[in-house]
């Protein structure tokens, strides 16, 4: 298997939900890596260009699920299932999705812009209100 030219690892760490840090599997990480792999094998770019990896913390996870871009150098956060597409489509043209990657200020927990909504807590307030719990 040859090298690819760009390596995505996408943090799958699980806290427990009342941890204040929150985690990017608790956001929704583990769902858009299995769709980051299956968007690069539909383009065909599996075999020597992308490669979407797990990864364990990357230190940022109040801005999570993020996503470092190696060897690029750089981190997308907040990331959605929504936004999968678009961040494939943007490594195929060489080029960043600019309004996911990451500020310096997003690295330290007391500057950052708000997060997503833990995964847990949107499906559990969807179960007191009675909502059908969204699909995807």
């Amino acid at each position: 298997m040859a090298q690819r030219k760009h390596y995505l690892f996408v943090c799958i760490n699980r806290r427990p939900p009342e941890n204040p840090k929150g985690s990017c599997a608790g956001r929704g990480s583990i769902p858009i890596h299995a769709a980051l792999k299956a968007e690069i094998a539909a383009r065909g770019l599996a075999k020597l260009e992308v490669r979407a990896c797990t990864s364990s913390c990357l230190d940022a996870c109040w801005a999570g699920p993020n996503i470092a871009v190696e060897p690029d150098g750089y981190f997308y956060g907040r990331v959605t299932l929504a936004d999968v597409p678009e961040i494939v489509q943007a490594l195929a043209e060489g080029r960043r999705v600019e309004r996911l990657v990451l500020p310096p200020e997003d690295f330290e927990e007391t500057t950052a812009r708000p997060g997503l909504p833990l995964v847990e807590e949107s499906s559990a307030a969807q179960a007191r209100s009675g909502q059908p719990k969204a699909e995807g």
